[in-house]
């Protein structure tokens, strides 16, 4: 009776330690499962990434050709017209060469230009583009006129969005033109630190008037 017994918790024993050796290899089947479905995941991602890098580099040798990453000085309104048709997005300074501020907002966009490369960044002399001028409503130099799709969505007018200083950061004008949707822009490595042009500080811009 005792041996049959001693044979019964032997046997008792025997499947529960089967049992659980089962529910361990199912455990450890699962997280092979759960890393191999992580390792495909990652391929896909790695995958999808290299892509991605492929058609941003094409992109990116499409849009030099065309004039991105330089800061460029256009002659007139049809070059201006012809620019904002071929780039989906274009920033357009407003200069006039007796504005010296404008020379502080030609610094920042020649750090801007070759990092924000989706981007065309021009210049114009408001004074040689009167038509141009009077559709967009420019009555303040410097202005930047930001353009999407050809479509001007907004207009930077003087300082004041960059605080009102001429000492400004470029990551400020960079903040701004991102505000627009015109730039990609992440900030933080653009520009080592303010302009200092050496000049008084007072009325930011000028303000175009008649026989000005």
């Amino acid at each position: 009776m005792r041996s049959q017994m001693e044979s019964m918790q032997a046997d008792i024993q025997e499947k529960v330690a089967l049992g659980m050796a089962a529910k361990v290899e199912a455990a450890l089947d699962a997280q092979i499962k759960a890393a191999d479905d992580d390792m495909d995941s990652i391929e896909v991602l790695r995958k999808k990434r290299i892509q991605q890098m492929a058609k941003d580099a094409k992109l990116k040798r499409e849009l030099v050709a065309i004039g991105h990453t330089k800061y460029t000085e256009i002659s007139d309104e049809k070059e201006f017209f012809e620019c904002a048709k071929k780039s989906p997005l274009m920033v357009c300074h407003f200069y006039r060469e007796a504005t010296w501020r404008c020379e502080i907002v030609d610094k920042h966009l020649k750090l801007l230009a070759p990092k924000c490369w989706k981007t065309r960044f021009i210049k114009i002399d408001a004074e040689k583009c009167a038509f141009l001028v009077e559709r967009l409503k420019i009555f303040m130099l410097p202005t930047i006129t930001c353009v999407v799709n050809g479509q001007v969505v907004d207009h930077v007018v003087g300082f004041d969005d960059m605080g009102g200083s001429d000492d400004f950061p470029t990551e400020a004008l960079g903040l701004r033109l991102k505000a627009t949707g015109c730039i990609e822009y992440e900030g933080g490595d653009v520009s080592a630190g303010p302009v200092h042009t050496g000049k008084t500080k007072g009325y930011i811009g000028h303000r175009r008037q008649k026989g000005d």
